[in-house]
């Protein structure tokens, strides 16, 4: 989880090969409306949102295998609603600087998500709670490096 450009993507599918799982980019699962919106440079409110994260909430029931979905999920309404369908998900944060996702945002080609909603995402990132399971990864080291920090976390204590 986390805000635009903190390597959801590259992160979970390196975790996912590393753990033997299947990997699933939940931007593929937005309805077209949604992605539309996000490339005119309009954030997605609750009700864009709610459709979306049911979808990925029913993925990890469904799968026949160990599943690491990439999402957002940047508010704690927003991982109630995934956990409801799967209260087993662990939530993984990845967390930088506004300067490093925006530099990260503006290098990317051709996504639809414009660095211009950076802003509003930061803004409406709530941190996990202690409450909820899940760990938090500092984006500013190597891929590798994060994905061994997360695979020692879901195979140790924090199970």
């Amino acid at each position: 989880m986390g805000v635009a450009g903190c390597g959801k993507s590259t992160v979970g599918a390196a975790l996912a090969e590393r753990l033997g799982a299947e990997f699933l980019d939940g931007d593929s699962l937005h309805p077209q409306a949604n992605i539309d919106k996000m490339a005119s440079g309009t954030p997605l409110n609750d009700d864009d949102r709610a459709p979306w994260l049911a979808e990925i909430g029913r993925r990890f029931p469904a799968s026949s295998t160990a599943l690491v979905i990439a999402c957002s999920a940047l508010k704690r309404s927003y991982r109630d609603i995934i956990r409801s369908a799967d209260p087993s998900v662990v939530f993984v944060h990845l967390h930088g600087t506004r300067e490093l996702l925006n530099a990260r945002m503006t290098a990317r080609p051709g996504h639809f998500m414009p660095a211009s909603l950076l802003d509003s995402q930061l803004a409406t990132l709530e941190p996990l709670q202690s409450d909820e399971v899940g760990i938090v990864v500092d984006i500013s080291k190597p891929v590798e490096d994060m994905v061994n920090q997360i695979a020692v976390a879901l195979t140790g204590a924090l199970l």
